[in-house]
């Protein structure tokens, strides 16, 4: 079925890469697995040394290639040969081996994970074990952990095709981790479970069964309703989840115990009607993609108790409370503010109260001149602003390092072309008649959405390292 094409030492410019030779005819290269045409069949054009001139097999991997002719130009010294293979060939060779491929996963199983080295084999066995009969894959989405998560997984991968790894860097956060790991996979039922192992895994044959009956978009693993519990956590850790988890349910009014879970599985349409409204900041990513979505999700929940944790450190503390609030003052107001905006507004109004603080002691006590203090309390609060954003409203992209200075002399620029920006447009207003208090307030909103939108750009930028 190959086309058979003669070459000669005229038309033939051939190169040796890596024992390979690529073929040129027609000033055009070729290499492995590409592609070349002969009127309108397609044919693969794969160069294969030989040491056999005549007697030698096509290269290993290359089914479809025992079908084909074997060419060879007029150097048979060199033992080159070109191996032409039309598409139909290959369509063949596909058709022939297809019912010895793996069938499609049907099932993806997310796992966000930072330091979790020690974790992730025993996760892989426990849902082998649990899916048994199944056809699953399990998506590790590492944020570059320094304990080596990575490479580990990748260990696990060379010997079971189910395990596959998305490794991020320079950036971090458990909602965005989830999204992009949803987003790798082509499986029709999604799951998110922590690495930790706390998450009950022989619950996920029965959430995919009611994903299946098709009465439902999104099952969610609940602590807090009957047959469900947690173990050995501490008792400010209970109350502050019980808290946040009364507090969600009150304001959002969904209809669920657990809306804080982080153990659920949801059909492909429903994440993907969701996540164009999704924020993709914080760790609750559960009560982001039902607030996000369009149209009420059908929920349903199963109980189940949360284990404690293995090996590792636990990644929960109190600014993931912060983040909760931002997240429920964003979708309050319908996503029309960016959540950022409210942290870094309220670490401004912290700033402003640091700077009365400061001039107060500098200037009252009479340890400095009137100008002397402002300068001193403007340094002061602008010092504390960026700590506080690094720390709080940019946590997923927090600078370290060299990086802490380069931010920090970068955020001390905006924030003077800031005040710049206040003090001119505030004198403004009062030569055109305007309200005192108006025109300081005007003058500080265009400071703090000048100083909010330029820190985003040149301060805290992504960047692949940090």
């Amino acid at each position: 079925m190959s086309r058979k094409r003669g070459f000669d030492a005229g038309e033939e410019r051939a190169g040796r890469i890596g024992g390979w030779r690529s073929v040129n005819p027609s000033a055009m290269t070729y290499g492995e697995g590409q592609h070349r045409r002969y009127g309108s069949v397609a044919t693969d054009a794969v160069p294969y040394r030989s040491d056999n001139a005549l007697g030698s097999a096509p290269p290993p991997g290359h089914g479809a290639l025992s079908r084909a002719r074997r060419h060879h130009h007029n150097d048979l010294a060199a033992g080159w040969f070109v191996w032409e293979v039309t598409a139909m060939e290959v369509m063949c060779e596909q058709e022939a081996t297809s019912d010895r491929r793996a069938p499609p996963a049907q099932l993806a199983i997310v796992v966000p994970a930072f330091n979790e080295r020690e974790n992730v084999a025993s996760l892989v066995d426990a849902l082998d074990r649990a899916l048994s009969g199944l056809s699953w894959e399990v998506i590790f989405v590492d944020d570059d952990s320094p304990d080596g998560t990575a490479t580990r997984v990748r260990v696990l991968a060379q010997r079971d095709a189910r395990v596959r790894i998305l490794q991020r860097v320079g950036r971090r956060g458990l909602a965005s981790a989830c999204i992009e790991g949803m987003l790798a996979t082509a499986s029709p039922f999604i799951a998110v479970i922590d690495c930790d192992l706390q998450h009950d895994e022989t619950l996920l044959p029965a959430m995919l069964d009611l994903l299946r009956s098709g009465d439902t978009d999104l099952v969610v693993g609940t602590r807090y309703s009957t047959g469900g519990g947690v173990a050995d956590w501490a008792r400010n850790r209970a109350a502050a989840s019980r808290l946040a988890t009364r507090l969600a349910v009150r304001l959002t009014k969904i209809p669920m115990s657990d809306p804080m879970s982080g153990f659920f599985m949801l059909t492909r349409a429903s994440f993907e009607r969701s996540l164009p409204h999704l924020s993709s900041v914080g760790f609750k990513i559960l009560m982001d993609l039902i607030l996000s979505a369009p149209s009420p999700l059908r929920l349903a929940e199963l109980p189940y108790t949360f284990r404690a944790r293995r090996h590792g450190d636990s990644k929960m503390d109190s600014l993931v409370l912060w983040e909760f609030g931002q997240l429920l003052l964003e979708k309050l107001t319908g996503g029309r503010v960016p959540l950022r905006f409210f942290s870094f507004a309220l670490v401004g109004l912290v700033g402003l109260f640091v700077h009365i603080l400061t001039f107060v002691l500098v200037y009252v006590t009479g340890t400095a001149s009137f100008s002397t203090a402002q300068i001193v309390a403007t340094a002061v609060a602008i010092t504390n602003n960026f700590a506080l954003n690094n720390k709080l409203t940019y946590r997923d992209q927090r600078l370290r390092g060299r990086a802490l200075l380069r931010g920090w002399l970068t955020f001390n620029l905006v924030c003077v072309t800031g005040a710049v920006a206040n003090i001119n447009i505030s004198q403004w207003l009062i030569v055109h008649n305007s309200y005192w208090l108006w025109s300081a307030v005007a003058g500080a909103l265009v400071s703090v959405v000048w100083n909010y939108g330029m820190s985003s750009v040149f301060t805290w930028r992504r960047r692949l390292s940090t």
